[in-house]
């Protein structure tokens, strides 16, 4: 089956959405310093949607230039009431980001960024909300405890798909978005040049 999509990304969770989804992908990661673009940009007052999309940008952008075809580059932030959270570090990490968040609304920004020729073609951020329900310190450990060092690959240190649901009271917005990919823009995209049965 011919590729249709390069993911230039290393984010397993992507790169699984979109084979379930039917699209065949290769994966090269665009090698760039999210911390330095993601401090720069934070210096200069940017809103987190800028963060996102300008990272999705330069993920695509810098696997295009070298290559054929279509090039898809995605990043997520979290915005809370404290500002822009990363992923944790380490376990302790994602335990007092999760304590912090309990109780309250955050906001996930998931950008697509689709480059071809080293050029943007496509892009689109979706936006989600979502509630922490006040779950016990008792359910936090247990739950860091079950879900292991996966956490550590999410912005918000939680998996909605598993045990992370119930860390949750409301989830608005689109399911893949939260997962780190607006997935049905992206199939929308490709369905438009082609790529994909109508």
């Amino acid at each position: 089956m011919p590729v249709t999509l390069v993911l230039a990304s290393a984010s397993r969770a992507r790169a699984e959405m979109l084979r379930a989804a039917g699209v065949a992908i290769e994966i090269a990661p665009a090698r760039i310093d999210e911390a330095a673009v993601k401090s720069a940009m934070l210096a200069e007052q940017a809103p987190p949607r800028d963060i996102a999309d300008t990272l999705a940008e330069l993920k695509a952008i810098r696997v295009s230039a070298g290559r054929p075809g279509l090039v898809l580059g995605a990043d997520q932030v979290l915005v809370s009431e404290a500002g822009m959270l990363d992923k944790p570090a380490d376990a302790a990490a994602a335990r007092a980001q999760l304590a912090g968040l309990r109780g309250q609304t955050h906001r996930l920004l998931s950008a697509a960024v689709i480059a071809e020729a080293g050029q943007p073609v496509w892009r689109h951020v979706g936006a989600a909300r979502l509630t922490m329900r006040p779950f016990s310190d008792a359910f936090l450990d247990r739950y860091l405890a079950e879900a292991g060092p996966a956490v550590l690959e999410s912005v918000g240190a939680y998996h909605l798909e598993g045990l992370g649901a119930q860390l949750f009271s409301a989830v608005e917005g689109d399911y893949f978005t939260v997962l780190g990919l607006p997935l049905l823009a992206v199939l929308g995209f490709l369905r438009a040049r082609g790529e994909l049965v109508e």
